[in-house]
Formats: C-alpha cells, sequence, structure tokens
C-alpha cells in the first residue's frame, strides 16, 4: 500500500509544481470587477473533462486530481492554475482566493469534498449522484442551506429543453392521474457481479492511491477500480442505479413530485458483497401527493425492460420512461418530449404554455447565473438530496435483500435494522464530514 507522509507530498508536490510555486501568481478575488467567478476543480478526469469545460468560461484558479496524468492534462490547458493532488489541502491554501468548486471525482468522495467546501462559504457545482449514502444527501442539503451558497448537481439534463417540456406535459393533466411509472437503462457497462481482484499490482507512480481511497475502506489498488470501473464497487460506486437514476428519475421525480417512497423492494442478480448486479429490477411505492394519487415506479437496469404488453405498440428501448395514466400514456426518451400514446388519440395535441424557466446556455450555465444572483439553479442541493435519496434507498433495499418499509422522518427502514449500514456508511480514519 503506497502512502503519503506530509515530509514526502511536500517534496513530490516542489517535484512535480503542484502547489508549491515560487512564481507570484496574479489570482485574486476579483469577481466583482470582472465579473468571472473563481473556480477550483476537484478531480479533473472522467467526467472531470465535461465540467471543466462547462464552467471554462469562469477563471480556473486551482486544480486538484490524484492522478497526475489528467492533472497535468488540465496543467496545459491551464499553466497558471495552481496544482494539487489532495482537495483539502487546496481549500486550505486557496479558500481564500476561490468563490466554488466544481467536483467530479468517484461517487465516494463526493459528500466529503462539497461538505469541505460549503464550509467555506464556496458554492459547489457536484456531479451526480449526490453522495454515495442516503445520509451524506440529507447532510449536504442542509449545509447548503446552512452556508448559503449556490448548489448544482450535475444531473445535466434536468437542464435540457425536453425534459423541462415533459415536466410541464405531464403535470398538465393530459393522460391522466399518473398511477404507474417504468424507467430502464442500458447501464451497468462497466463489470458486476464480481469478487475482489485477489493479485495487487504495484501502485502506478501517478496515482496517489491513499488519496483515492478518501474516505472508503481500505484495500490495495489494482486497476479493477481506477480510472473508470469503480463504478460497479459499492465501496466507491453506486451501480448502474445511482449512476443514471439521477438521470433517468428526474423527469418523474420532478413532475410528480414523488419525494420519499413508503417502500422499496429490489430484485437482481446476483447479490455480491463486493459489486452491484449484473441485472436489477426495483419497485418503488410513493404515497398520494398534494392532489395526486399514489404511484408505483419501476426500474430496470441490465438489460431487463418493461414489459412489451404496457406499450406494445412502440419499440420499448433502455434509457426511457413510461407514464401509465387514467387517459393515456407518455412514451419519454431521456431528455426528449413525450410521445403520447396511442398516438392516434392525442393528434393534434397542442402543450401547454412553458411554466418552468429554461437554461439556453446548459446546465454549468445556469449554476454559474445562479452563483453570480441572475438565475435559479434548479438541481440545487435541496431538490437533488431529495432525488439522490430517493434513488440510493434501491441499492439499500437491494443489498439488504429485504423488502423495506422506509420512515423518512427518521431516515430508517422500520423493518430492517440491517438497512442502517447501508444508509449510513462509515468512514475511513481521518476522513469525516
Amino acid at each position: 500500500m503506497q502512502k503519503t507522509t506530509r515530509r514526502e507530498f511536500i517534496k513530490r508536490s516542489a517535484q512535480y509544481g503542484m502547489s508549491l510555486w515560487l512564481v507570484a501568481h496574479s489570482w485574486s478575488p476579483t469577481y466583482a470587477q470582472n465579473d468571472k467567478l473563481n473556480i477550483g476543480i476537484i478531480a479533473c478526469g472522467g467526467r472531470g473533462w465535461g465540467n471543466i469545460d462547462g464552467v471554462s468560461t469562469e477563471n480556473i484558479v486551482a486544480i486538484c486530481d490524484v492522478d497526475e496524468n489528467p492533472l497535468g492534462e488540465a496543467a496545459k490547458r491551464f499553466p497558471r492554475a495552481y496544482k494539487y493532488v489532495d482537495f483539502r489541502q487546496m481549500l486550505d491554501e486557496r479558500h481564500r482566493e476561490l468563490d466554488a468548486v466544481v467536483i467530479s471525482t468517484p461517487d465516494h468522495t463526493h459528500a466529503v469534498a462539497a461538505m469541505a467546501a460549503m464550509q467555506l462559504g464556496k458554492h459547489v457545482y457536484c456531479e451526480k449522484p449526490l453522495t454515495h449514502s442516503v445520509y451524506e444527501a440529507r447532510k449536504l442539503a442542509e449545509a447548503a442551506k446552512r452556508y448559503k451558497v449556490v448548489t448544482q448537481m450535475g444531473n445535466n439534463g434536468h437542464a435540457s429543453d425536453g425534459l423541462r417540456r415533459s415536466v410541464e406535459i405531464l403535470r398538465s393533466g393530459v393522460i391522466g392521474a399518473i398511477r404507474e411509472v417504468h424507467a430502464s437503462t442500458d447501464r451497468p457497462i462497466w463489470p458486476q457481479g464480481i469478487d475482489r481482484p485477489t493479485d495487487t499490482p504495484p501502485v502506478p507512480r501517478n496515482l496517489h492511491w491513499d488519496l483515492w481511497l478518501g474516505p472508503a475502506p481500505e484495500r490495495p489498488y489494482h486497476p479493477a477500480y481506477h480510472p473508470f470501473n469503480w463504478r460497479g464497487w459499492w465501496d466507491f460506486g453506486t451501480g448502474a442505479l445511482g449512476d443514471m437514476g439521477c438521470h433517468i428519475l428526474d423527469t418523474a421525480f420532478w413532475a410528480l413530485n414523488l419525494g420519499a417512497p413508503l417502500s422499496v423492494e429490489a430484485e437482481g442478480e446476483p447479490h455480491h458483497r463486493e459489486t452491484g448486479p449484473k441485472w436489477s429490477i426495483i419497485r418503488y411505492e410513493f404515497p398520494a401527493r398534494k392532489g395526486m394519487p399514489p404511484v408505483t415506479l419501476y426500474w430496470y437496469d441490465g438489460g431487463k425492460l418493461p414489459p412489451k404488453e404496457l406499450a406494445p405498440e412502440i419499440d420499448i428501448q433502455p434509457n426511457c420512461t413510461l407514464f401509465i395514466g387514467e387517459y393515456g400514456k407518455a412514451w419519454v426518451p431521456h431528455g426528449g418530449e413525450p410521445v403520447l400514446l396511442p398516438r392516434e388519440k392525442f393528434e393534434g395535441y397542442q402543450p401547454p404554455q412553458p411554466t418552468i424557466p429554461r437554461a439556453p446556455r446548459g446546465h454549468h450555465q445556469e449554476w454559474i447565473d445562479a452563483c453570480k444572483g441572475r438565475a435559479k439553479a434548479m438541481s440545487d442541493f435541496e431538490y437533488a438530496a431529495k432525488l439522490t435519496e430517493m434513488v440510493l434507498l434501491g441499492n439499500v433495499a437491494f443489498r439488504t435483500g429485504h423488502k423495506i418499509y422506509y420512515d423518512a422522518r427518521n431516515m430508517r427502514a422500520k423493518n430492517c435494522a440491517e438497512a442502517e449500514r447501508y444508509i449510513r456508511r462509515e468512514y475511513r480514519k481521518g476522513w469525516s464530514l
């Protein structure tokens, strides 16, 4: 196991030019003067590149990644930015210069990075799912409110015209009261249903493995985890449901004001201690809400799809959602507008006038504008935490092997004490919220 002492870190930082520059920098908190945010980037690889692109109109003041390879690539693009491998050091040394941070780490580090930034009064953009656990989602929502910062979860489709139009159409009542929803994904596209590798290859020189582990339990490095396949491992990711649920279930959650479920049950194979299943079907039951009837929501992944007989007139594909109402059905491709069924019944249908603000320049810019007081971030942590909590409860039910009856007020499964360790995970020593 490779570990980095503070003395070694400082030595390597000087060697690689990460943070201890002797060159004077001109960065200062000049947001009011030039109307640009000073942003720190936490994780540059993977989704980090897309998020960097999304905020590149602003001042990128500091960049951080535990892997020196993507860090080095980002440094080529932003040569004047301070460079770090530990986001805690970045926040400690640069917090007076930063207005905001963008977090694109693996799921297991989202919460600790976001909390550390918010406690310093920084606005936060964080990739989906917002957190690795239900408890973390609750705490981040509370912190965003307490510290009065602008937040946004990186479910980019939330800002699309198609999704917002879908919400308006579904809320219009065109298909009547909706009591059943079926949503699916083509994930996982990474290994799941597998055991932990037994070989222990050396840690690559470019990777600070102990920092990559962060709050997760200690284990030897293996390329089975980094840089991409961590998504399937319970210690680091949240499986197919966590990876895509905050995208695909967003339409139903928003349009139907779903909130917390009453119960969740899951089936899938195989049950592995280490990784998510190769496939799963999750069933959520929601109570009546503000004039809306109770609703049952089904989730399908790993090649499973809604039954064909639910909508025989269409070719059911993954990454879509089927809403079943009193007067008809709505087939909604992710990010697209609804196809109302049967088609002949709704021929000539005129959608309602828009009621939800649009984000013509996208999800990142909506957050940037909100940081500057010009808009509202529509997937802020108040909303995103509730969506994430709902999504992750499906994993809780799968991992316990029980149908769980959820007490949302007290954040516990009323009938399953085992669920507690999945609702609120333990952190490795030295890491906390």
